[in-house]
C-alpha cells in the first residue's frame, strides 16, 4: 500500500508558480524579441562598432 501525505497550501501555490513561470517564459521570450529587432535595425556599420556581427544576433538575443 504506498502512503502519500497531501499539503493542502500548496495546491495553490503550485498553480500560482505554474503562472509565474508562465509569464516569466513569456517576458523572456519578448526581451529576445526586442533585443533582436533593435540589433536587426542597426547597420552592419553600427553593429562592427559595437563589437558584434550580423549572425551574432540571435546568439545576443537569446543570452540577454
Amino acid at each position: 500500500m504506498a502512503y502519500t501525505t497531501t499539503n493542502p497550501t500548496t495546491g495553490f501555490a503550485g498553480v500560482f508558480e505554474g503562472v509565474s513561470k508562465l509569464f516569466s517564459v513569456i517576458a523572456d521570450w519578448n526581451r529576445a524579441r526586442a533585443t533582436r529587432a533593435a540589433l536587426s535595425e542597426l547597420s552592419d556599420r553600427e553593429l562592427e562598432d559595437i563589437g558584434i556581427c550580423r549572425g551574432d544576433i540571435n546568439e545576443i538575443a537569446a543570452r540577454h
